[in-house]
């Protein structure tokens, strides 16, 4: 694989690329992350033979770039703003054009960890940009998001969902409630699409536990579906 690192839209990001790709992988990805990346890659490709390309954009300050609104849970100050509408239009109006550019007209799988997982799931509700979104461990607990889901139809064809079977017995009472929420998303989210289309898988352990193996896991699935299906 060809790594290319770059500045766009005043963000860097990570680009990998096979010969051929068949289909554009999107994540958003925080500094403390981006040292594993190749990790997931190697992930990746032990998952599926399909041909990618892959671009991550760094995410300098997770608490305000990738909220759709405000949270005191994810941030204590007061004076955060939330910023994950400029992280959307960047997304859809800058990078999106220049990898289309790059790698041609590819089906676009957007998919994160933890609150990049909400993000690449609430992108997945506001635009039609995307083919598949992946929620892994998706911080589904947020003020509201319960209400936000159920009151707005999907937009992405294919969802991939999943959590650690530990995650709802945090003895913070608002993280508990993740599992309940997110089996609620799965069931409205299996209403709008062919039962094929949703899958809401559960990982063995905790919220910290194999972050790049159940990534990579979420974007495989992915892959496989538009592979099998057709965009």
């Amino acid at each position: 694989m060809i790594q290319i690192i770059e500045n766009i839209g005043q963000k860097d990001c990570l680009i990998y690329t096979d010969e051929l790709p068949q289909v554009l992988l999107i994540q958003p990805l925080g500094k403390h992350e981006s040292e594993h990346f190749e990790e997931e890659l190697a992930f990746i490709q032990k998952m599926t033979e399909i041909p990618f390309a892959m671009c991550a954009f760094i995410i300098d300050d997770w608490e305000t770039e990738l909220t759709p609104w405000y949270e005191p849970m994810i941030s204590r100050r007061k004076d955060v703003t939330p910023q994950g509408n400029e992280t959307l239009l960047f997304l859809t109006d800058v990078l999106l054009p220049l990898l289309n550019q790059r790698f041609g007209n590819l089906p676009v799988i957007l998919g994160g960890y933890s609150l990049a997982g909400l993000f690449s799931l609430w992108a997945g509700y506001e635009r039609n940009s995307f083919d598949a979104v992946a929620g892994v461990s998706p911080s589904v607990w947020i003020t509201n998001w319960k209400d936000y889901m159920l009151s707005h139809p999907i937009q992405a064809k294919l969802v991939y969902l999943s959590l650690g079977d530990r995650e709802e017995l945090s003895r913070n009472q608002k993280f508990a409630q993740v599992g309940e929420i997110i089996r609620l998303e799965h069931k409205q989210l299996s209403s709008q699409l062919d039962s094929e289309q949703c899958i809401l898988e559960w990982n063995p352990g905790n919220h910290f536990m194999d972050n790049e193996q159940r990534t990579a896991r979420g974007f495989a699935w992915c892959m496989e579906r538009i592979s099998k299906n057709g965009r």
